[in-house]
């Protein structure tokens, strides 16, 4: 299977189906305040949304490392996890950059999903702020 950081990858309607709910909220919320708050923010407001939209979502979910046999002490910490399937990283910066999606992509890695989203709310326009990665 090959790693890829684009849009256009076959995958399960299920989690195409999630991801562009996703999608939806984020724009809904774009829309309501625009750019410029903490990412704790939008992180709120992306799991109402996705609540109401009938989602399960956890949110700053701790994932334990193991490195060559040994627990660290310190896991990873995902900002969402929709569905147990799409990984939600929240971003308010002046632009996602190469390091946001990578570090998103060894999170995909790690957990075995395929997909996962990095959501920069401080975009402009939204769509611009929205980067898929896929495993």
């Amino acid at each position: 299977m090959s790693t890829q950081i684009q849009k256009n990858i076959l995958l399960p309607d299920r989690l195409n189906q999630i991801s562009g709910m996703i999608v939806d909220s984020a724009l809904a919320i774009h829309r309501y305040y625009g750019p410029g708050l903490l990412e704790s923010v939008y992180e709120e407001c992306l799991i109402i949304e996705l609540t109401e939209r009938g989602l399960v979502v956890e949110s700053q979910v701790t994932l334990p490392i193991n490195y060559r046999d040994h627990l660290l002490k310190k896991g990873l910490k995902l900002d969402l996890l929709v569905e147990k399937s799409v990984i939600v990283e929240i971003k308010s910066v002046d632009q996602i950059l190469p390091i946001h999606q990578s570090q998103l992509l060894t999170y995909l890695k790690i957990t075995n999903l395929r997909l996962g989203l990095v959501i920069n709310f401080n975009a402009k326009l939204i769509k611009e702020g929205i980067k898929r990665v896929v495993h």
